[in-house]
């Protein structure tokens, strides 16, 4: 992609299921990517690995000082859709105070930061937004940060709501793809909720294009565009395509756990994201699940570390 080759990127939540497309995305792009994470890593497509807690002020401001970005992708952090008091604190340190941490190291230096937000977050436009969850919460102050950044400080971020991102290699099965597939394959009925939730699906790859047109596109400093496929389809729909594409004579079982209280159910504003970004989802919901499908059949589903109460 042009204005990428020979350019600085640094990746957090590399080593994560959108990050680790981001960072071969760049890398075929020339980029020179560097990748950030809690565990020590090698190898991939970064040139270098960086260990460090996002959410420790000084360990970021070593880490960019070291690393020199012109671009920072933010991905990493605390993805749950709990509503348990658990997990205020825990979404609380790795979605908010990260970014405000990474925006007070990296913005001041001119790098663009491309920012993941989430169909969770509530429309701040309501004169009240209240958060459904914990992480809706985390991302909706990290929003409000990201903007007061940009308004005060000239920070150039770009802020990407992203919708319900599934695709091959993802393995945490707290998330409903992953869930569903790996426990056909085993011959396992997955127990979820009702499956009435309307999503917007959006694939893997699509999610990392975006990411680098938001890195390089003018006239996007301060804006939030919407990254997702602009067509909602229930989780029940998806569940049964994935039983159809397995074809594991097991019958999935709805209704046995109940639905999580004030799901969003929103689509992702597409038209509009199309025009500022010049981006638009390529991957029909089904061509992507039977990738996804695809990959878990030639991967050893017993590998696949189990998830608890994230799925439905």
């Amino acid at each position: 992609m042009n204005g990428l080759r020979g350019r600085t990127a640094l990746v957090t939540g590399a080593s994560g299921f959108i990050g680790s497309a981001v960072c071969r995305r760049l890398a075929q792009a020339g980029a020179v990517v560097h990748g950030v994470s809690r565990q020590p890593r090698t190898g991939g497509d970064c040139v270098r690995w960086w260990q460090a807690d996002l959410a420790d002020a000084d360990q970021v401001q070593d880490l960019v000082a070291g690393c020199g970005p012109h671009l920072v992708v933010h991905l990493a952090g605390e993805a749950t859709g709990s509503r348990d008091p658990g997990a205020v604190l825990p979404t609380l340190q790795a979605n908010l105070v990260s970014t405000v941490n990474l925006l007070a190291a990296a913005g001041s230096g001119g790098a663009r930061l491309v920012l993941a937000g989430s169909l969770e977050e509530p429309d701040p436009a309501a004169a009240w937004p209240v958060p459904a969850s914990p992480y809706a919460a985390s991302k909706l102050g990290a929003a409000a940060y990201a903007r007061m950044f940009h308004a005060l400080y000239g920070t150039p971020i770009v802020w990407l709501r992203i919708f319900m991102v599934y695709g091959p290699g993802q393995a945490d099965l707290k998330k409903l793809v992953p869930y569903v597939t790996v426990s056909l394959l085993r011959g396992e009925p997955p127990r979820l909720s009702s499956g009435a939730r309307q999503v917007d699906w959006i694939y893997v790859d699509d999610v990392a294009d975006a990411c680098l047109a938001a890195a390089v596109g003018g006239g996007l400093e301060g804006r939030t565009l919407d990254i997702g496929s602009g067509r909602l389809v229930t989780v029940r729909a998806v569940v049964e395509l994935l039983a159809a594409m397995v074809g594991a004579g097991v019958e999935p079982r709805f209704g046995a756990i109940p639905d999580r209280p004030f799901e969003q159910e929103r689509v992702a504003q597409v038209d509009a994201t199309a025009a500022r970004l010049g981006w638009s989802p390529k991957v029909p919901l089904e061509d992507g699940l039977r990738r996804t499908v695809d990959w878990y059949r030639q991967h050893d589903s017993r590998s696949i570390r189990r998830g608890t109460g994230d799925a439905p």
